[in-house]
């Protein structure tokens, strides 16, 4: 089995890719190689994210290496948080304090269509790859459902049945979601390689 790196620290994100890649390679997280440092995410861009952290691993710790980035971009917000979507209310992770900010600023809004993408970048070797999905939805006023993470309790997607994110199955979820078509480009590329 192939070993690849997943360069993440978020556990769910590791634990949705594994579920959606299976048993083809062996997906290693960040932890795993050993890389315990917070790896720069300086960009304009969330391609330009993504591609940082794929290189930074290849570099540092020599292995082939697949990194995304995901924004949530609001159209009341002139698109944000977008890049800064991860560290919009805080400079870390913290995604309650995250769906505050944006909660707040929502507030009287009728204007809620927003939308997710996610890049993913793929270094193998000397040669880099870009995979991008999307998906189109409103931004609720109040969170719905425990499941998810980061803003998935207030998105609701517009193809579906109304449920956010956070309501869906990790199978409903990946089938429709942004990371899993940009997965799906991904997984369609790497059964190309052998």
């Amino acid at each position: 089995m192939k070993k690849i790196v997943f360069a993440t620290n978020n556990a769910h994100k590791l634990q949705e890719l594994r579920q959606m890649i299976g048993e083809r390679y062996e997906i290693l997280g960040l932890a795993d190689i050993g890389c315990h440092e917070d790896i720069p995410e300086t960009g304009d861009f969330i391609e330009d994210n993504a591609q940082m952290k794929a290189r930074y691993v290849k570099e540092n710790y020599g292995y082939d290496c697949f990194s995304d980035d995901t924004g949530l971009d609001i159209d009341a917000l002139n698109g944000e948080p977008g890049v800064k979507s991860a560290r919009y209310a805080t400079p870390g992770h913290d995604s309650e304090a995250n769906i505050d900010k944006v909660l707040t600023k929502m507030q009287g809004v009728e204007e809620r269509t927003a939308r997710f993408r996610t890049a993913i970048a793929l270094l193998q070797g000397d040669e880099m790859h870009m995979f991008e999905g999307k998906v189109e939805g409103i931004i609720l006023t109040e969170r719905h459902g425990t499941g998810g993470f980061g803003y998935d309790s207030i998105f609701q997607p517009i193809e579906g049945d109304g449920s956010t994110f956070a309501q869906m199955s990790p199978q409903e979820k990946n089938r429709i979601s942004h990371r899993g078509r940009a997965v799906a480009q991904l997984i369609q590329f790497l059964t190309t390689q052998d």
